[in-house]
C-alpha cells in the first residue's frame, strides 16, 4: 500500500480480518439470543413481553463501549481475565441481540393479523402458527433489514478499540502512531470499511425493492 511498509500493509489487513471476525461473532450470538427475546416480545403472556422489553431498554440505554467495559472487566471481577476477542464479541452478541429482536418484532407484525386469526380458527396450534405460517413470511421481510443491521455491526467493530482490541481502527491508529500520516493510513481504513461493507449495503436494498414488489403482487 502507497506510503505503509509491507509489515504495516499486513497488520492493517490483519486488523480488517479480525474486524469481520468479531462482526460475525457479534451477529450470529446477536441472532441465537435475538430468536427468543423476539419470542418474549410478541408473546402472550404480559410478563413474558414485560421482561423482554426491561432487558431490551436496559441494554439499548448503554453505549457500546461501556457493554464492552462492563463485560471485560465484570469478567474480571470474579477472577476470569477473557480474551479480548471474547469480551467484545459477548458485548456485541447482547448489543446486537436487543436490535435485532426490535427489527423482527415488527417483521413479526407486519403479517397480517387475518393469517393468525384464520390459523387459530382452522386450530392450529400455536407452534404451528408459527412455523407454518408466520415465520416463513417473518424472514422474508427481515432479511433485508438484519444484512443492513450487520452493516451497522462492522462498522461498530471499531469500538473494541477500547480494549486495545487489533481490529481495523486500533490497526490503522497503531500503524499512525509510528508514520504519522493519519490522512493516509485512516483513508485507507475507511476504504477497506467501504469494501466490506458496500456489497452487504446492495444487497440489503436489492432485497428491500425484492420484497417490496412481491408484496404488491
Amino acid at each position: 500500500m502507497l506510503g505503509l511498509t509491507t509489515q504495516q500493509a499486513a497488520f492493517i489487513l490483519q486488523g480488517a480480518g479480525w474486524t469481520i471476525l468479531l462482526s460475525l461473532l457479534g451477529f450470529i450470538g446477536g441472532c441465537l439470543v435475538g430468536i427468543p427475546l423476539t419470542l418474549g416480545l410478541t408473546a402472550k403472556t404480559a410478563a413474558a413481553r414485560s421482561l423482554s422489553s426491561l432487558f431490551i431498554n436496559t441494554v439499548q440505554g448503554i453505549p457500546l463501549p461501556i457493554l464492552m467495559f462492563a463485560v471485560y472487566f465484570g469478567a474480571g471481577a470474579t477472577g476470569y481475565n477473557p480474551p479480548t476477542l471474547i469480551a467484545a464479541g459477548l458485548a456485541m452478541t447482547i448489543y446486537s441481540a436487543v436490535f435485532l429482536a426490535e427489527i423482527w418484532k415488527g417483521c413479526v407484525r407486519a403479517v397480517p393479523k387475518t393469517q393468525w386469526e384464520a390459523a387459530e380458527g382452522l386450530a392450529f396450534s400455536r407452534f404451528d402458527i408459527w412455523w407454518l405460517i408466520i415465520l416463513p413470511q417473518a424472514v422474508q421481510i427481515a432479511t433485508p433489514p438484519t444484512i443492513g443491521f450487520f452493516v451497522q455491526m462492522v462498522k461498530n467493530t471499531s469500538y473494541a478499540v477500547v480494549l486495545a482490541f487489533a481490529e481495523l481502527t486500533y490497526s490503522a491508529r497503531a500503524v499512525n502512531n509510528t508514520n504519522n500520516e493519519p490522512f493516509l493510513i485512516f483513508t485507507i481504513a475507511g476504504v477497506i470499511y467501504f469494501l466490506i461493507c458496500y456489497p452487504l449495503s446492495n444487497l440489503s436494498k436489492r432485497l428491500e425493492r425484492a420484497v417490496a414488489i412481491k408484496g404488491r403482487t
